[in-house]
């Protein structure tokens, strides 16, 4: 497999992931993980989480697309 492809089967195992956050975070706390890891908004049941890392790594991964083109 050329490995732009599994990149992408990484980044789609990290937004699974992400979005079992906060399903997991209702149960669980996650105010103990480090905050360039994930970053955790909630407010009046309304949960929102993102991952800084995974924002940063889809930028590259953006970039380096359009290099190689």
């Amino acid at each position: 497999m050329h490995p732009l492809t599994w990149l992408g089967v990484a980044l789609i195992l990290i937004g699974v992931a992400l979005v079992l956050l906060p399903i997991l975070g209702k149960y669980i706390d996650l105010s103990q993980v480090p905050s360039w890891l994930i970053y955790i908004y909630h407010s009046n049941g309304f949960y929102f989480v993102t991952s800084p890392l995974l924002l940063v790594l889809s930028i590259v991964a953006f970039i380096a697309y359009f290099l190689m083109r």
